[in-house]
C-alpha cells in the first residue's frame, strides 16, 4: 500500500490544546505509519510542552491564536498544500497504522474517507455515556433528515483530497466541526467512504477538552443551524404547516360556532387563526424560494470544484 502513494504530497494534520502527555507518541506513530508525510502539529494555546515535545519528534509546529478546533482546522486548510490530507487528533485515541488505508481510499476517487469508530470500539472504551448517547442522537437525526447511513458523524479522524479541503468552508469554531462537515458533505453529495478503526480512550493522565453539555448544545445548534441553511424547504415549510393547521382548526371552531348560531362570539379567536394561517403561508412561501436559492448554491459549490480540480490538474 505504501508503494501506491509513494511521490504524493501528504500531509498529517493534528490540532493540539494541552496535549504534551500524548502527542510524542502520536506525530511518531504516523511518521512511521506515512514515512514520506509531513505531519503538521497546529498548537492552539497551550500551556504545557505541547509544540516543544512536537517539534523534537520532527514535526512542523505552528500556532492557531483563536480558540477553538474549528479555528484550526480553518488555518491548516488555508495554509497547507497537498495532494492527500490525514486529519487526526494528538490524544492517540486513534490507530496511525489505519492511515495509510485511508489515504489508499482517497487516491481512488473519495472526497473525504470517514475514521468509523461506533462500527468498533467506540462504545467500549469510551467511559463517558453521555458522549455515547449524543453520538446516537446525532447519527440518527443527520441520517434522517439526508436520507443517509454514516455511522460515525463525529470522529476527528478522516482524510481528505485536496478539492475538499480548497472549498470546504469551515465555519464553526469549536468540536462542532466535524459534525458540520459531515452535513457539509452529505448535502453536496460528495463521495464518502467510512473505514471502521479501532478506537481507544484516552491513555492515563490525558485529559479531555471535550465538555459534555456545553459542546453537546453546540453540536446540536449547528445541526439546527445547518438544517435550516441547507434543508429550507423542509424546515420552513414543515413549520409553517404545523402553524396553519392550528390556524384553520381554529377557524373551523369560529365558523362551526358561526353557522349555529349565526353570530361571531369569539372575534379575538378568529383574528388570532386568520393571522396564524397567513404567517403559515408565509413560511411556506419563504421556506420555498430559500430552498431555490440553496440549490443554486450547489451549483456554484459543484463548478467551484471543478474549476479547483482543473486548475489542479493543470
Amino acid at each position: 500500500m505504501l508503494e501506491e502513494i509513494e511521490g504524493l504530497s501528504i500531509a498529517v494534520l493534528l490540532p493540539c490544546y494541552n496535549e504534551e502527555v500524548t502527542i510524542g507518541k502520536v506525530v511518531r506513530d504516523f511518521k512511521a505509519a506515512l514515512p514520506d508525510a509531513t505531519v503538521y502539529v497546529y498548537d492552539n494555546n497551550s500551556t504545557d510542552r505541547t509544540a516543544e515535545i512536537a517539534a523534537a519528534e520532527g514535526a512542523i509546529v505552528r500556532r492557531e491564536p483563536r480558540q477553538g478546533k474549528g479555528n484550526v482546522i480553518r488555518a491548516m486548510f488555508e495554509d497547507i498544500d497537498a495532494d492527500v490530507y490525514v486529519m487526526a487528533d494528538g490524544d492517540d485515541t486513534y490507530p496511525a497504522d489505519a492511515a495509510p488505508a485511508m489515504v489508499a481510499k482517497v487516491l481512488e476517487g473519495y472526497d473525504m474517507v470517514i475514521g468509523d469508530r461506533l462500527s468498533s470500539t467506540y462504545f467500549q472504551e469510551n467511559k463517558r455515556p453521555f458522549h455515547n448517547f449524543g453520538n446516537r442522537l446525532v447519527r440518527g437525526s443527520i441520517n434522517g433528515l439526508f436520507g443517509a447511513h454514516v455511522t460515525d458523524i463525529m470522529t476527528g479522524y478522516r482524510a481528505f483530497n485536496f478539492t475538499f479541503v480548497k472549498t470546504y468552508p469551515v465555519l464553526s469554531r469549536g468540536f462542532e466541526v466535524e459534525t458540520e462537515m459531515t452535513i457539509h458533505s452529505l448535502n453536496n453529495n460528495l463521495r464518502l467512504y467510512e473505514m471502521p478503526i479501532q478506537y481507544r480512550d484516552r491513555p492515563e493522565g490525558s485529559v479531555s477538552k471535550l465538555d459534555t453539555v456545553g459542546d453537546g448544545i453546540k453540536v446540536m445548534s449547528t445541526i439546527f443551524r445547518m438544517i435550516r441553511e441547507y434543508k429550507p424547504l423542509p424546515f420552513f415549510g414543515g413549520l409553517g404547516l404545523i402553524i396553519g393547521i392550528v390556524g384553520i382548526v381554529l377557524c373551523g371552531t369560529v365558523t362551526f360556532e358561526f353557522a349555529k348560531t349565526g353570530v361571531v362570539t369569539h372575534f379575538p379567536t378568529l383574528i388570532g387563526a386568520v393571522m396564524l394561517v397567513i404567517a403559515g403561508l408565509l413560511l411556506i412561501i419563504a421556506g420555498i424560494i430559500l430552498d431555490v436559492m440553496a440549490k443554486n448554491d450547489r451549483k456554484t459549490f459543484v463548478i467551484d470544484t471543478n474549476k479547483i480540480a482543473y486548475n489542479k490538474r493543470h
